[in-house]
């Protein structure tokens, strides 16, 4: 009897492994708990073939949509954004610039798949200035958005 035979986890098991991994395991483990949950297959050579296949087709999606990201990054850095506000005495707003209109005005700007969510503006703009606004495309793709709120 084999000390150990290998398995391909369907799901994330604690202590074991993540989804779409090859591992080690007990028999009596594999074929007492992780076969009959459905939490594991047996390691054939079609299933490794299926889940390498699988992770190709995963990693190639996830750069398409790294370049795609990258490149509304590089539009999103080349873009400044002004907008002309009412003012009372000392320069203040009349109410303030939320994040929802400076969506529009990037999007009507071009960029129709800018998302306010992606944004990181703590609260809204209630001064007249510039402002660079970061704005999180990705978990490693960043992008700065300039801001200019002025007089009308």
């Amino acid at each position: 009897m084999p000390a150990t035979i290998q398995v391909i986890l369907q799901h994330d098991v604690d202590k074991v492994g993540k989804s779409g991994e090859l591992v080690k395991v007990r028999p009596g483990f594999a074929r007492n708990f992780l076969l009959p949950r459905s939490l594991a297959v047996p390691a054939t050579a079609a299933a490794v073939n299926r889940i390498t296949h699988e992770k190709a087709v995963a990693l190639a999606k996830a750069e398409k949509s790294k370049a795609g990201a990258r490149a509304i990054a590089a539009q999103i850095d080349a873009l400044t954004i002004k907008l002309e506000r009412k003012v009372g005495e000392d320069d203040k707003l009349f109410g303030s610039v939320t994040a929802k209109e400076i969506e529009t005005a990037v999007k009507a700007k071009g960029i129709e798949s800018f998302d306010r969510k992606t944004m990181h503006l703590p609260e809204p703009i209630k001064a007249l200035g510039s402002y660079a606004i970061p704005v999180k495309l990705l978990t490693d793709v960043t992008a700065t958005l300039k801001v200019e709120v002025v007089k009308k």
